[in-house]
């Protein structure tokens, strides 16, 4: 893990000042440190049938992990992203309200879907796509995460098993 953890960048005050963001792009633009993550990832994703990313970077870890798997993915997206009909799920941010959605049919009832997303945070967009998933009538048996901000306690608001690559 400690690859991983050196391709982690700090940016501070981004988006706004007080802010440090952790940067996954130089993860992603080393080949060695992004394939240890996915094959990490893989080997904790226990039993499902669907992977769920989480726009964005999500995205970009489900695919890979799905391709790995060979296992199909479905996108949690923001409002108005996806073309077909949408189930949607409205959520609170420290800084006002969000929504995600889903195609309504691209998940079947009863489905156990892995949820993937890069950083775990505060919790609530996770927490919120737990919560999504499960209108659905699918069932989130783990979430994994590249990455956990630990001192802000996103991992008290899940309430399924979830896996973390690096605390920071």
């Amino acid at each position: 893990m400690e690859l991983i953890r050196a391709r982690i960048r700090d940016i501070p005050d981004f988006p706004k000042p007080g802010i440090l963001f952790r940067d996954l792009t130089p993860l992603l633009a080393d080949g060695e440190a992004f394939h240890l993550a996915t094959e990490a990832l893989a080997a904790q994703a226990g039993e499902f049938d669907l992977i769920a990313g989480i726009e964005a970077r999500g995205f970009v870890f489900g695919a890979a992990v799905a391709h790995r798997t060979r296992r199909g993915l479905i996108l949690i997206r923001k409002p108005g992203k996806l073309p077909a009909e949408t189930i949607g799920f409205d959520y609170g941010l420290e800084y006002g309200r969000d929504r995600l959605e889903l195609h309504r049919h691209d998940l079947p009832a009863g489905a156990r879907v892995l949820l993937v997303d890069d950083v775990l945070a505060t919790g609530g967009t996770a927490e919120a796509a737990i919560r999504l998933v499960t209108s659905a009538g699918a069932k989130v048996t783990r979430a994994l995460f590249v990455v956990e901000l630990a001192d802000l306690g996103g991992a008290s608001r899940l309430t399924v098993p979830h896996i973390s690559l690096v605390r920071l």
